[in-house]
């Protein structure tokens, strides 16, 4: 199988330079190239790129800026192999990779596939809290983490697998971000494609992020969740509501206080004393610990107040989801 592997990137040089440097040395024995879409970016990657013309095979495209998606989707038109694989320019691959990919497709093949996120040691404590926060089951309910059901998954773009199959069938991604990754899923599902969780093609996600663009982007997430919901209903969940849910809840919690019932804000002392113990052990650290705990705060602050301003503007409202947040869609 020969497969390409599509990089979006917008200024991230330093961050191409770890990714690339990481798929050196891959054990791989196969075919297999790289698509590198610089994507607008003022601070290009390209002399990073001819730094490793030498040990991989990478063919570097600069385009003007139109998004991730759109980039994903020039590069896979640009893309000689009958499966791509793209990643995130903030991610780190193992060296078996491919390898885990190649077996997985080979013993049972699916035209669509996701796999998890991981931290490594060499992570910032920051980076550490925040993987544990996407990752975990007490936050997110592994969705990342690789403990969601196998079937029906939906894969997200930072280690994703599409065939060219699949790819020319649905058009690839749309123009919304984020939430182009389950809306392409969904798209496939209405095809009659099926999606699958790799569970060992796991990846090293960097995220160079800071708390404030971390909330944002939790935020962007929220936000783009009851969109999808009115573009595909049937595909709606409850748990979609529980960020916004565990927010509104813990405001009552607090207002409970002046009628001196406590009751309701032990239990989320609890929740977050066993985040920060489980957070605490996996990750060998008390800081780690406490910093899974602040991130979780902002990840369901973020996402819940997101979700709700979308809901009641694109849900209750019926506002057209471009006008309503212009900010998620790229213009094609």
């Amino acid at each position: 199988m020969f497969f390409s592997l599509i990089i979006p990137v917008y200024n991230r040089p330093d961050e191409v330079e770890e990714l690339l440097e990481s798929l050196a040395h891959t054990t791989y024995k196969g075919n297999f190239e790289i698509i590198l879409v610089e994507d607008g970016s003022t601070l290009r990657c390209e002399e990073v790129v001819k730094m490793y013309s030498h040990k991989l095979t990478i063919s570097y495209y600069y385009k003007e800026n139109s998004g991730p998606g759109d980039s994903r989707n020039f590069g896979m038109r640009k893309a000689k192999g009958d499966y791509f694989i793209i990643f995130d320019s903030d991610c780190i691959i193992p060296a078996q990779y491919l390898n885990e990919v190649e077996k997985a497709l080979e013993a049972d093949y699916v035209d669509c596939f996701g796999g998890p996120d991981a931290a490594l040691k060499s992570f910032t404590d920051i980076q550490k809290a925040i993987n544990f926060t996407m990752t975990s089951f007490l936050t997110t309910g592994g969705i990342r983490g690789g403990s969601e059901k196998i079937g029906k998954f939906q894969p997200r773009s930072f280690n994703m697998g599409l065939s060219r199959k699949a790819f020319e069938s649905s058009n690839g991604f749309g123009n919304i971000h984020p939430g182009e990754d389950p809306d392409l899923s969904i798209r496939l599902w209405e095809l009659g494609f099926e999606t699958r969780l790799f569970t060992e093609a796991f990846v090293y996600h960097k995220r160079r992020i800071d708390w404030d663009k971390f909330t944002i982007q939790v935020s962007k997430f929220g936000k783009a969740r009851p969109i999808l919901n009115s573009w595909y209903p049937k595909y709606s969940k409850l748990t979609f509501f529980f960020p916004s849910i565990f927010i509104i809840g813990f405001f009552i919690a607090v207002l409970s206080l002046i009628f001196a019932n406590d009751l309701l804000l032990k239990l989320y002392f609890l929740y977050f004393l066993i985040l920060f113990l489980v957070s605490t052990y996996q990750n060998k650290s008390l800081k780690i610990g406490g910093l899974s705990v602040k991130a979780a705060w902002k990840q369901f602050y973020g996402y819940g107040i997101g979700f709700l301003e979308s809901y009641i503007k694109v849900i209750v409202l019926k506002q057209k989801p471009e006008k309503a947040f212009p900010e998620l869609f790229f213009k094609k």
